[in-house]
């Protein structure tokens, strides 16, 4: 096989699936990043919360736990993630304003409850979550697309899109901006910073369920399925600098692509030393976010 034959049918479609993954790797990047940049707490309870809500529908679908419809069990996993993400803050909140280590400990905690009511209710077996999604596939210059890809593509971008345009446009998100900026002078100025940081975790909350609903159909789910998911998604946002939504962006989609890469030319077993390299070249080569390297600013 030539070069050009190897790029044509290897590197390509590495580069494309990377990017699909990557948009997914988005997806909890920003939930970790929104709640970091306003209350200044890495929420290590993102990827088990979102497990869970996962395994919800999975049971409110199949007959596990009811026999809903898909559309119902996604609604009702979405309301159970708000309480989740509503009540988590809400035991936390007095914490927050006093320590931010503290704050980040406990949120290991609830991850651990999180992890523990899943394999109460549903067991430790691997089970199978089918979306409606369109099964459908078509090639564009040798590059096979499939239903899978344009509704991951779709929900990022209508998902993601509608995030900026309320945080850029509304006065919810005006406020959200103030107070990452400044919390302290957005406090003086009236602006409530629990109210603020409940909309953060909320929005998290709702981002870390559409990613890892989508994300299941690649592979299985099980008790740590989408808690691996969201380590992608932690390398995604620590690359983008851990305080900016786009850097939460652009590193979802390059881990997406280098994580392909590296599995498919040196090996699948390495993938999470590859994972950790990343992360710390990251914080040796951008410790400020790859935007603010290269254009200097952050958002």
């Amino acid at each position: 096989m030539s070069f050009w034959d190897s790029v044509l049918y290897d590197l390509f479609p590495l580069i494309w699936s990377g990017m699909i993954t990557g948009c997914l790797y988005a997806l909890g990047a920003l939930g970790l990043v929104m709640i970091f940049k306003c209350s200044k707490v890495v929420n290590f309870s993102h990827g088990n919360v979102a497990g869970l809500t996962a395994f919800l529908v999975y049971g409110l679908s199949s007959g596990v736990l009811m026999s809903l419809s898909w559309g119902a069990a996604v609604l009702v996993a979405l309301l159970a993630a708000v309480a989740i993400a509503f009540l988590i803050y809400s035991i936390i909140s007095p914490v927050v304003f006093e320590s931010d280590l503290t704050s980040t400990i406990a949120t290991l905690g609830f991850g651990l409850i999180a992890q523990g009511v899943t394999l109460l209710i549903f067991g430790a077996d691997i089970v199978a979550l089918d979306l409606p999604i369109p099964r459908f596939a078509f090639s564009v210059l040798g590059l096979l697309i499939t239903g899978y890809d344009l509704t991951v593509l779709a929900v990022a971008v209508v998902t993601i899109g509608a995030l900026f345009i309320i945080i850029d446009y509304t006065k919810l998100g005006i406020a959200f901006r103030a107070i990452s900026e400044n919390p302290f002078a957005a406090e003086v100025c009236g602006l409530n910073l629990r109210s603020v940081h409940y909309f953060a975790w909320i929005t998290a909350a709702i981002l870390g369920v559409v990613g890892a609903l989508l994300i299941v159909p690649t592979t299985f789910l099980s008790v740590t399925t989408v808690a691996t998911f969201m380590l992608q998604a932690f390398a995604a946002a620590v690359i983008g600098g851990f305080a900016s939504l786009p850097g939460a962006l652009v590193g979802g989609v390059l881990v997406g692509v280098l994580m392909n890469l590296f599995t498919f030319y040196v090996s699948p077993e390495f993938s999470s030393t590859f994972l950790l390299a990343a992360i710390l070249a990251a914080l040796n080569i951008f410790p400020n976010g790859i935007l603010q390297k290269v254009g200097g600013s952050r958002v």
